[in-house]
């Protein structure tokens, strides 16, 4: 997967909580076996109305948030179904952070498996991010996982907590399969005395 060390990112606002997995990628785009391509059906339901075309409503759809690379919302964000492929939506869409004051279990899990960095900030800084959202035409966040900090270029200095082994993972670009792949060796070596090797 792709490594996270530090980016820098227009910033787009989702101000709703409870914001599910079925709403992040709808059902019926679940059957693609590819783990690529899904970012056009994010927030589809939402996205586009029925003929279509883009609703002009919708959040991601305003001008301003237009190739936004960190989403901010708000509480309980990935709740819903366990699928992977909300992660992989908002990836493919170009999404790398998503802040918020909490997130469901299974999805927060699932970002660190994909190279996704979810940030928890308390609710009162993600207000701050939102009044300066609206302050500043084009706001971006710079975001370093190698210090934990995310900053901007107007005076904001927030720190954040990253698990260890989850924050090394993310840094050396690691997923499940390359953390295997780091013993195989040792493998090749087990299977070979089982009698069991290629």
């Amino acid at each position: 997967m792709q490594a996270f060390t530090k980016h820098a990112g227009t910033v787009a606002l989702m101000d709703r909580a409870n914001v599910d997995t079925d709403q992040i990628i709808p059902k019926q785009f679940l059957k693609r076996i590819e783990r690529t391509g899904f970012g056009k059906y994010l927030f589809f339901d939402w996205r586009f109305l029925d003929d279509g075309s883009d609703n002009p409503d919708f959040e991601l759809n305003t001008p301003a948030f237009a190739n936004a690379s960190v989403l901010v919302a708000r509480r309980n964000f990935g709740c819903g179904s366990s699928r992977e492929h909300a992660v992989w939506a908002l990836d493919d869409y170009g999404i790398r952070v998503v802040l918020a004051p909490s997130f469901a279990d299974i999805f927060f899990n699932n970002c660190f498996k994909n190279g996704l960095l979810p940030i928890k900030l308390s609710e009162s800084e993600i207000d701050d991010i939102f009044t300066r959202v609206s302050e500043h035409e084009g706001y971006k966040l710079n975001v370093d996982l190698e210090t934990c900090q995310i900053t901007d270029e107007h005076g904001l200095s927030l720190e954040f907590e990253v698990q260890g082994f989850r924050r090394q993972c993310l840094l050396d670009g690691l997923d499940d399969i390359a953390l295997t792949l780091e013993h195989e060796s040792k493998i090749a070596e087990y299977e070979e005395s089982r009698g069991i090797a290629g």
